[in-house]
């Protein structure tokens, strides 16, 4: 039977100081999984405009497959500043096209037949749309090589305790950053534990396969059930971060899904990351060498 990888929620447009360039962490997913030879998807929805037909003239030059709804609402766009270290601010549209993503017949065939699903809660910011990805991440199978990936990707205040504890519930393999880790240990009761701890208590409270924690140039950390992974951050001059994190959880679960151990799924994650944050941009062409599982 036929298998998907996709990628589910945000497509958009991120305005950078140098111009803009095509985004949203679900599509960052698909289109890093791509380049690692899985039969990826992009799904969201666009706008009746140029904008939306433009994300879709890009995806269809880059070899992206996708799904995209349109509606009656304006393509997402993300407005980025980028400090003197890399690092960047968002200042993102609400009630645009992706906050209206629907279950439709045909996300439901798609679903059945996933075996890796990764979403955030950017998108669930709207019940449509965290009804949709509810709804798809409930029909994917339960086998137990299907990976259900919730990149939380906290943005401004477009987020709630009650759509991370449901899309805890939901995942079974759960990224975050350092500053994100803050926000749950608060949430979530954790707050008086060591980092590495309460993510061993969110392992173990949430019944995860992996949880994946990065750092920043303070290196990143890979936990499951009986193992863990700590890999420093390997030092590269910084364009920016954006996407770096999407290309990281890509990598990860590349790697997983070609057989490869812990460790070394972990060290090509690290090392395409890395190489994303010395380019501009979400969503990059990945040089061949680091694409070899």
């Amino acid at each position: 039977m036929e298998r998907f990888i996709v990628g589910i929620g945000d497509a958009l447009w991120d305005c950078l100081p140098e111009g803009r360039k095509l985004g949203g962490a679900p599509a960052n997913f698909a289109y890093y999984m791509t380049q690692f030879g899985y039969e990826s998807l992009a799904v969201s929805a666009i706008g009746k405009d140029s904008l939306g037909a433009e994300i879709k003239a890009e995806f269809d030059r880059m070899g992206l497959k996708s799904i995209l709804q349109i509606n009656g609402h304006d393509t997402g766009t993300v407005a980025i500043d980028i400090n003197e270290n890399g690092i960047p601010t968002y200042d993102i549209r609400n009630n645009v096209a992706y906050d209206h993503l629907e279950f439709t017949p045909e996300l439901k065939d798609i679903a059945v037949k996933c075996n890796v699903a990764c979403f955030g809660s950017m998108t669930q910011r709207n019940p449509v749309s965290r009804m949709t990805i509810r709804r798809f991440i409930e029909a994917m199978p339960e086998d137990k090589e299907v990976y259900k990936v919730f990149d939380i990707n906290l943005r401004q205040d477009f987020f709630s305790k009650e759509v991370i504890s449901e899309s805890l519930k939901l995942c079974n393999v759960f990224k975050l950053n350092d500053e994100e880790l803050v926000i749950v240990k608060d949430m979530f009761g954790y707050a008086e534990v060591s980092d590495h701890d309460a993510c061993m208590n969110i392992m173990k409270d949430w019944d995860l396969k992996f949880l994946i924690l990065t750092c920043g140039v303070n290196g990143s950390h890979v936990f499951t059930v009986d193992e863990y992974s700590f890999m420093p951050t390997p030092k590269v001059e910084v364009a920016d971060t954006v996407g770096a994190g999407d290309s990281f959880i890509s990598a990860f679960m590349a790697s997983v899904l070609g057989g490869k151990s812990v460790m070394r799924a972990h060290e090509t994650a690290v090392n395409v990351s890395a190489y994303v944050c010395t380019q501009y941009g979400a969503m990059l062409k990945l040089p061949d060498e680091i694409c070899v599982l």
